[in-house]
């Protein structure tokens, strides 16, 4: 291998952003080239701020140019279709082109893909699809008078993992802390729907107790334990009935990225890349993966975005690098559940590992610890 690595870097979120700037700051003459469709990346923890217009468009899309020139690392736009030659080859299609860029070394951090399998699906708003959907919340929740807001999520039977509940909780308990901050509340009626009796119970049973504890509280109806059979323009239909919805906000569960159809790494049940505990691709050499395109030999109520995202990416950077150089490349890494799960202007720590899980009572000082985490982070990308 040349002494200069030349490396390649799928994505531009939490996990592709820490690589680049883990295998910098541990090579400092690597040729680090990122992939992604444009070179921004979307904040995606304060999306549940945007309805309540506390953070804007400006605030969430953040632009990479100058943290790349500061690393120099180079930008290659364009959405990938495939990978070839055993990861050594990765196709971009750009322009109405597709060209192929050769590596020494590949890191993944493209993010997962939702599964929109669900009849009508096309009649619900997905939050973490990005900015566009979280302005689109924004508008109907602006302009109604009055009405059902259904709220849910959903997982992938295959990938216990691959679900985001966090943020649908998020919004739930935070449209009903604006209606109330709004003076009206009393004309909504909010509906949290489920096909678990449980939802949530990655985060732990004690959290479980107190969201549903919360939902009652606040007057939330919750119907759970049936599936979900398809959305309407104006309802929700499970195998138990249905419900009249006037604005529906549903997650459904995540499963590989599309080009992965056009690779040849493994995959798991749930169309996952099957990885390593060092995040290393099974079966292949100098290849690896962090965050939601992987599934890993983990918890099942193991999360893989964001800050298990950046401590998958400083492993894969580092073990990377050190396969490349020869050497033992067996960094792992500690599960871990973190969320501070906000209500606009109070919020709970959500904590849970593999030796002890908890929930905080409702404090106005995570809330703006989780304002300042994000000026923190957004500072050294900016």
């Amino acid at each position: 291998m040349n002494s200069v690595p030349n490396i390649t870097v799928i994505g531009a979120g939490f996990g592709a952003v820490t690589a680049i700037k883990t295998l910098r700051k541990s090579n400092p003459s690597a040729r680090i080239t990122l992939i992604a469709p444009e070179p921004t990346m979307q904040y995606y923890p304060s999306l549940i701020w945007v309805p309540a217009k506390i953070r804007s468009r400006d605030d969430i899309m953040v632009d990479l140019k100058p943290l790349l020139a500061r690393l120099g690392v180079s930008y290659q736009p364009g959405r990938v279709v495939g990978v070839e030659v055993e990861g050594r080859r990765v196709l971009v299609e750009h322009g109405g082109e597709t060209i192929g860029l050769d590596n020494d070394g590949l890191i993944i951090a493209s993010g997962g893909r939702f599964i929109k399998k669900l009849p009508g699906i096309e009649h619900a708003i997905t939050v973490c699809e990005g900015i566009d959907a979280a302005e689109r919340i924004r508008d109907r929740l602006a302009s109604m008078t009055g009405g059902t807001i259904a709220v849910g999520f959903g997982g992938n039977p295959n990938e216990p993992s691959a679900v985001r509940g966090g943020p649908m909780f998020e919004m739930l308990f935070g449209i009903d802390r604006l209606l109330r901050k709004q003076g009206r509340r009393d004309q909504f009626k909010i509906v949290f729907f489920n096909p678990s009796n449980r939802p949530g119970n990655r985060l732990g049973e004690s959290a479980v107790d107190n969201l549903l504890a919360r939902m009652k509280k606040f007057d939330i109806e919750a119907r759970l334990g049936t599936r979900m059979q398809r959305f309407e323009a104006d309802k929700v239909v499970t195998e138990a009935g249905e419900f009249a919805a006037d604005l529906i906000l549903f997650m459904p569960g995540m499963t590989g990225p599309a080009w992965l159809e056009h690779a040849p790494f493994p995959k798991s049940p749930g169309g996952m890349i099957q990885a390593q505990a060092t995040t290393k691709v099974v079966g292949f050499e100098k290849v690896y993966v962090v965050g939601d395109s992987g599934s890993y030999p983990a918890p099942d109520w193991a999360p893989k975005q964001a800050h298990m995202a950046d401590l998958m990416a400083v492993a894969a950077a580092h073990n990377l690098l050190a396969e490349l150089a020869g050497k033992p490349a067996n960094e792992t890494f500690k599960w871990e559940l973190i969320c501070v799960m906000d209500m606009l202007d109070r919020a709970v720590l959500v904590f849970r590992n593999e030796k002890r899980q908890f929930i905080t009572p409702p404090s106005r000082l995570l809330h703006y610890a989780k304002r300042l985490f994000e000026w923190w982070y957004l500072r050294s990308i900016r």
